[in-house]
């Protein structure tokens, strides 16, 4: 059996697989069932493996060991392998998750938080700030920022960067609502947005910009996120930002926010202009 290299690492990477374990599976797919033996020829993995990739093969669910001599496998299908894998992340995952939570009211997670504060508490203020690369990194930074906030929010972007915010950001913004904390927020208001207008307009204020092309946010008065690229221009991967938490600063940068804020138009009466959307 002939299988491309390229085959198995899409493979190993899909299922999280080592490569012995890959090379084994896929030769008794291609057979349906077979012995150990015979796949360890077909496959190229040595005899003395074979036997225990095959066990671990069948601990994930991959393969079915039939009874009798010789001992033979039984490949199973890939859509059930597909749907056990699922199921076995899906379990994992819980059980980790329970774990992190279970370690919130512990004395170890009140070491933890002594430790940040203590430190904390050593920083210069002209270090707290530091640059963040990748869009994911970015969001997940802003997602803390946002579950931080006490006062307020002042949010300027593009109108792609809206669409992706209320997919992100949906529940933080509902949260700050509930709080009663003040979510401002600037963007090229579009046809193609306008449904994202109005869902935010339930958790914020927000009025339209065709005319500035910028990213950042204020939280506070206190903490900036400032984008450092086009999102345009720039691959998700290589998106890149600039935290930085000075009130002075922070709050310099707000009044120019809202000396802006005062010309531009409501959010509500611009989709009203694409029929209501």
């Amino acid at each position: 059996m002939i299988v491309k290299d390229s085959f198995l690492a899409k493979l190993r990477q899909a299922f999280n697989l080592n490569i012995y374990e890959v090379k084994i599976w896929t030769a008794l797919l291609s057979r349906g069932i077979s012995t150990a033996g015979e796949m360890a020829d077909i496959s190229g993995v040595p005899r003395s493996r074979s036997y225990d990739v095959l066990e671990i093969l069948e601990k994930k669910g991959f393969v079915i060991m039939k009874l009798g001599k010789p001992i033979k496998y039984l490949a199973v299908k890939p859509e059930e392998v597909i749907r056990r894998v699922k199921k076995n992340i899906k379990e994992h995952a819980d059980n980790k998750l329970l774990k992190l939570e279970e370690v919130r009211g512990t004395k170890l997670f009140d070491e933890l938080k002594l430790l940040f504060d203590n430190g904390i508490n050593l920083v210069d203020v002209t270090d707290l700030s530091g640059a963040i690369k990748g869009r994911e990194n970015i969001n997940d930074h802003i997602s803390y920022l946002l579950s931080e906030a006490q006062k307020d929010v002042l949010l300027i972007t593009t109108a792609d960067g809206l669409s992706r915010k209320a997919g992100c950001f949906r529940k933080n913004l509902k949260n700050l609502s509930q709080k009663k904390i003040s979510v401002k927020i600037v963007a090229p208001i579009t046809k193609e947005n306008s449904d994202v207008v109005k869902e935010l307009s339930r958790f914020s204020e927000i009025r339209n910009t065709q005319r500035i092309n910028s990213r950042f946010i204020i939280v506070d008065n206190k903490k900036i996120l400032f984008m450092l690229m086009n999102d345009k221009e720039v691959h998700p991967e290589y998106d890149a930002a600039v935290w930085i938490e000075s009130p002075y600063f922070a709050n310099a940068l707000g009044n120019f926010f809202n000396v802006v804020w005062d010309k531009l138009e409501d959010g509500r009466k611009v989709i009203g202009k694409f029929g209501g959307k």
